[in-house]
């Protein structure tokens, strides 16, 4: 039996979906620049077409980019760092909660209402579901934390102290520079949605350049862009 493809009803090629979406998650651009950008390569779609085209298949990419990463990653129980930042949605102050592990890959990321210990658990619990449990977590002294930690029996794998928790601070920052250019979000579902497909489209194109040669950077670019091209191939 073979694998019904994700594209059959949609007109337009799977190739320029995949473009779409990338240029917009990825990239600094409103919907109406990744419009202006494909019609110079003859492509003539509106911005209302591409909101449509990330909102449907940008979780769905997601998703196969985390499998595939979970299944290579075997080092991400080593630390994990945990922190959240104060996100806006229509004049109401929500918190993005984020895990990263040693290596700077956001593992989850996850909004609420509130910055409670019952936030804290839910944090924890979704990333420990997938992840494993890590030897040692590394937040702030927000009580939150220590409260869900002791709950789950990990209190003293808890780690605090100053600048320790940089990893996290510094995951923020692609988010907060792509949170300006959408001037900011409307709903807390549409947050929680596009924090998620974010998260894993810039854990597969981060190479971090600056640790590696321009042959290496060159090649594993080449890489990530191949992998993005065969996802959900039908």
């Amino acid at each position: 039996m073979t694998k019904r493809t994700p594209f059959k009803y949609v007109k337009t090629s799977p190739e320029i979906i995949r473009l779409a979406v990338m240029y917009y998650v990825r990239f600094l651009l409103s919907l109406r620049n990744v419009e202006d950008l494909l019609h110079e390569r003859g492509v003539d779609v509106s911005h209302e077409t591409i909101r449509y085209w990330w909102q449907r298949f940008g979780p769905m990419f997601a998703s196969k980019i985390k499998k595939r990463r979970i299944e290579c990653m075997k080092s991400s129980r080593w630390r994990w760092h945990l922190d959240e930042v104060f996100v806006k949605t229509n004049g109401k102050q929500h918190y993005l909660w984020r895990a990263v592990d040693h290596e700077g890959e956001v593992l989850e990321s996850y909004v609420t209402k509130k910055r409670d210990k019952k936030a804290a658990l839910k944090c924890f619990r979704k990333a420990m579901r997938k992840h494993g449990n890590p030897k040692a977590v590394v937040t702030d002294k927000l009580r939150s934390y220590c409260a869900a930690l002791k709950e789950l029996g990990g209190a003293e794998r808890q780690e605090t102290g100053r600048w320790l928790n940089n990893r996290a601070e510094n995951s923020h920052l692609p988010f907060r520079r792509r949170e300006r250019a959408m001037l900011r979000f409307r709903r807390m579902r549409n947050l929680q949605k596009f924090a998620s497909v974010h998260a894993s489209v810039h854990n597969h194109f981060n190479q971090e350049r600056h640790l590696c040669s321009r042959q290496n950077f060159k090649l594993n670019r080449t890489a990530a862009l191949s992998e993005w091209r065969a996802l959900c191939a039908g």
